[in-house]
Parts: C-alpha cells; sequence; structure tokens
C-alpha cells in the first residue's frame, strides 16, 4: 500500500499549469485537462511552503522558529484590495508584470487568498494559490508575477532578512547575478534531471 498521507500544506497552498487565455487575470486558468503541480515539485523550483496557524501568528513559535533559522527579522503586513490599497489599481497592474527580486519574496496569507504565478524550468507558468494560513517563500531571480482572485482580497505578512529591498526588474533581467544563480541552481538542475529521466 503506498503513502496516501495528506500534505497538509495543500489545504492553504495549491498549485497548477496554467492556460494560454488572456481572460481575467483573476480567473484560475487551469489547463484542460487540469494539471496540478505538488508543493515537493514547487521546492524543485526553488518555492517552498508552510502551512501555519494565521490565528495566532503573532504568538506561534512554528513562524517564529522559520524566521529565526531563515534571518527574517523584518516584518510589516499589508492589505491589497480596492479599499485598503492607495493607487489600488496601478499597484495590481504593476503586481502582474513578470519581474524578479534580487531577494526573496516571503509572503504569509493571514486571510484572504490570491495567485503568485512562478516560471517552471521550461518557461511555463504554474500558478500558486496561497489562502489563509499558507506561507511561500519565492527564491531571488526566479521569474513572478502576482494577482488577487475573484475575491480581490488578502492580508498577508511580508517578511526579509534587514531592510527591505521590494524593487522589481521586469523581465529580461537575465543578466542580473541573483538570477544567474537562480538559473545555476534550479533551471540547469531541472534540465539536466529531466534529461536523466527521459533517457531511463
Amino acid at each position: 500500500m503506498g503513502n496516501s498521507r495528506k500534505d497538509d500544506r495543500e489545504e492553504v497552498i495549491q498549485a497548477w499549469y496554467m492556460d494560454e487565455s488572456d481572460e481575467d487575470q483573476r480567473l484560475p486558468h487551469h489547463r484542460n485537462p487540469e494539471e496540478y503541480v505538488s508543493l515537493d515539485q514547487l521546492a524543485e523550483f526553488g518555492v517552498l511552503s508552510w502551512r501555519l496557524d494565521a490565528d495566532n501568528h503573532e504568538t506561534d513559535d512554528k513562524l517564529k522558529e522559520i524566521r529565526e533559522a531563515r534571518g527574517y527579522s523584518y516584518m510589516d503586513i499589508i492589505e491589497v484590495c480596492p479599499e485598503k490599497l492607495p493607487n489600488y489599481e496601478a499597484k495590481i497592474k504593476n503586481f502582474f508584470e513578470e519581474h524578479l527580486h534580487t531577494d526573496e519574496e516571503i509572503r504569509y496569507c493571514l486571510a484572504g487568498s490570491g495567485y503568485f504565478d512562478v516560471r517552471d524550468c521550461n518557461d511555463a507558468w504554474i500558478r500558486v494559490w496561497i489562502k489563509k494560513g499558507g506561507m511561500i517563500v519565492l527564491p531571488a531571480g526566479i521569474y513572478h508575477r502576482f494577482t488577487l482572485d475573484t475575491d480581490n482580497y488578502i492580508k498577508a505578512m511580508r517578511l526579509f532578512v534587514g531592510e527591505p529591498v521590494w524593487t522589481p526588474y521586469n523581465r529580461p533581467h537575465d543578466y542580473l547575478p541573483a538570477r544567474k544563480e537562480y538559473v545555476e541552481t534550479y533551471v540547469h538542475k531541472g534540465s539536466t534531471n529531466h534529461a536523466i529521466e527521459a533517457a531511463t
């Protein structure tokens, strides 16, 4: 009998390959048939994930351990919705431009939900749906974007090592050291693994 133990993170974080449709970015954009991506597969692209207790984030020992282990000294909370975010339309448009950062992007969903889209090793989009209690880390150098889903609301904790730098580098920025390091660590490794699998 195989290991059928469910990953409890999947109740708050799910991922799937996106279709090519130009419909509303806030829709799920599943392929037909649907093609899900496990959280372990996401980790192969450097995207890490946890399930935490969002209702008790101020006293959560697990969050404290993660912050200490990974050096996340800075923290703030942002609400993204038309009523709370100044220049909402412009900001949402900017968030959905494909970009990278030279540092990790850490988001912990305290309420609501939203989509982080990341590129796989073959440059296909994977949509990562994060809901209350889900925390993800996007590695420095990964091309990604963010949008709300049709509920139009997320409250998220932003974590950072040291003073925060939120500078987005819109694609293409392949010459940046952070991008080169990401490609070397994850994309080339992924290509090698797929080649080995195809050869066996």
